[in-house]
């Protein structure tokens, strides 16, 4: 018995030498590229943190300029945070940042072009605050069909009742009057009580004839 079982193993032995001799690579192949794929990753993860800390770093002379009400010194380190990282959620709110006084300023086409961005590349917490802002931009251009496809865009919940009172706005300056009212009374319904949104688009309404 212990002899054919010496011969079994053996041979079980030999087969398995055998698999490694044709399969020795692949296997091996397959480990590196585990390898490589695991320190990828971790040089990733290693990589976002890095930049997400450097990111903030930059940020403080950004905040900085706005306590002191620098507006040319934080446009100015704002732009070299979006140029540096643009991927980080301080490069987003550097874009909203100058969108807002390039509006101010009247410069609509650069306040479009910074939401425009934040829209397409920016931190994705920040999108639906663009998505609203750069509807009420078009609007300021008489870009109503445009503004309307931005309004169309909007998936977030949250943002139902201001995309259908911004909505009304580019209805009303079209005169489409019942559309106009349909949508303030859209915003009114969807918009949760104490939401500012709630009583603007109400007083609007009201004013189209269309309160209660």
């Amino acid at each position: 018995m212990a002899g054919s079982y010496d011969f079994e193993e053996q041979e079980r032995i030999a087969e398995l030498r055998a698999w490694w001799e044709d399969n020795r690579w692949y296997v091996l192949g397959a480990i590196v590229l585990a390898l490589a794929i695991f320190a990828g990753y971790r040089g990733y993860v290693w990589w976002s943190a890095k930049q997400a800390e450097d990111a903030a770093a930059a940020w403080a002379p950004v905040n900085e300029a706005l306590r002191a009400k620098d507006t040319k010194k934080a446009q100015e380190t704002g732009r070299a945070v979006i140029e540096k990282y643009p991927g980080s959620f301080q490069a987003s709110e550097a874009a909203l940042m100058l969108a807002r006084d390039a509006f101010e300023a009247g410069n609509l086409d650069e306040a479009r072009k910074q939401l425009e961005w934040v829209l397409a590349s920016g931190s994705d917490v920040h999108r639906s605050v663009a998505r609203m802002r750069l509807a009420s931009v078009l609007l300021e251009q008489k870009k109503y069909d445009d503004a309307l496809r931005v309004l169309d865009g909007n998936k977030d919940e949250a943002y139902i009742p201001l995309a259908a009172s911004i909505r009304g706005d580019v209805m009303l300056a079209q005169n489409r009057i019942d559309e106009a009212r349909a949508a303030y009374k859209n915003a009114v319904d969807k918009a949760i009580p104490g939401d500012p949104v709630k009583s603007i688009a109400q007083t609007k309404l009201n004013a189209l004839g269309g309160g209660p």
